[in-house]
């Protein structure tokens, strides 16, 4: 083999990229001294585009399909520099794959809390959450964006810039929708679309768009929900003193089918506190109201042609012979009782 022909073998006939990953957006092919040779097959795949550069300038863009590299099928590699001595020599050129299939499932979320004006409860902060999924739409754009001095890009390269995109259109789109914090619920796919729009405005410069943007989730501070709570609870009991009454009555069954299963002197203690719980209950309910003190020991009206005697000795007459709160027998003077000091009058 002379040494022309081993020279010639030397450069590079056959281009693919065999994506065996799930998460690479572009792939330099890796050509020796980037020599390609006059006629060399290019094979593209589906869900790929290959992009030729010229000394680092975008050159053509290849579909999926397999292509020879002439002058024919590229115009442009007529004015490449090694072509300008005999179009059948090699040229140099750099060939870039660009994954343009949908990257799916990828996350976003708010590092720190957003703030909200709500009209229910004042400032806020809230947390957010969900998915998306991102694709090369334009890989011109994405290689000169992008793609131009690495040799390869991974989807976690460009996901922390998306997420910082995400989070600052989120909180445009949320302070703007004026929606009211417990209304939020109802407004994700609205607030998702919105978001999406927004996005994809600004980095199709880049040569990228977002798809399937979802809000998942967006969550109030924890003493909030648990007023909420507090709040939600209070409207489902309703009124208090029905709800204990009804708790009373459910809890006696129980406490009679604990004394058939063992446990006889719990029962026998619960049933007694339950049973005097519901009897001091009804005995408040079904008693008469006690007249007020000061009414019982009044002296009653004179009538007309009774003699202030008369009227102290009905007084007399009608003093308790015995205190209303111990029970001890009364002098028949004094006005405060002798035992308890409770006053009589």
């Amino acid at each position: 083999m002379s040494l022309l022909n081993w020279a010639k073998n030397q450069f590079i006939e056959i281009i693919e990229w065999q994506d065996d990953s799930r998460d690479t957006l572009s792939w330099k092919f890796p050509g020796y001294r980037n020599e390609i040779k006059y006629g060399a097959q290019l094979t593209v795949r589906e869900g790929q585009q290959a992009v030729f550069l010229n000394e680092g300038a975008v050159a053509d863009v290849f579909g999926p399909g397999r292509h020879e590299l002439v002058t024919k099928n590229l115009p442009v590699l007529a004015t490449l520099k090694g072509w300008k001595f005999g179009f059948e020599s090699p040229f140099k050129a750099d060939i870039i794959f660009i994954s343009s299939r949908r990257f799916t499932d990828l996350k976003w979320g708010t590092q720190n809390p957003v703030m909200m004006r709500d009209a229910d409860f004042g400032v806020l902060r809230l947390r957010a959450f969900g998915t998306y999924a991102l694709r090369v739409i334009e890989p011109k754009a994405f290689v000169v964006e992008l793609g131009n001095t690495t040799g390869q890009v991974m989807v976690g390269d460009v996901q922390e810039h998306l997420r910082n995109k995400l989070v600052a259109r989120f909180t445009d789109t949320l302070g703007e929708s004026k929606v009211a914090a417990l209304d939020l619920a109802a407004q994700y796919d609205e607030l998702g679309n919105d978001l999406e729009r927004r996005l994809n405005a600004e980095l199709a410069v880049q040569g990228m768009a977002i798809t399937d943007l979802h809000v998942e989730n967006i969550s109030l501070p924890p003493e909030v929900e648990k007023a909420l709570d507090a709040r939600s609870k209070m409207n489902v009991l309703g009124d208090l003193n029905k709800y204990t009454q009804l708790q009373v009555a459910e809890s006696m069954p129980v406490a009679a089918a604990n004394q058939g299963l063992g446990g006889a002197g719990v029962g026998l203690g619960f049933g007694a506190g339950v049973g005097a719980a519901m009897g001091q209950q009804v005995a408040s309910t079904l008693q008469p109201q006690a007249p007020a003190p000061r009414d019982a020991f009044a002296a009653p009206a004179s009538t007309p042609g009774a003699s202030p005697a008369a009227s102290v000795g009905a007084a007399q007459a009608n003093r308790p012979k015995f205190c209303a709160e111990c029970g001890v027998a009364l002098a028949p003077t004094g006005k405060f009782c002798a035992a308890c000091g409770h006053p009589i009058g």
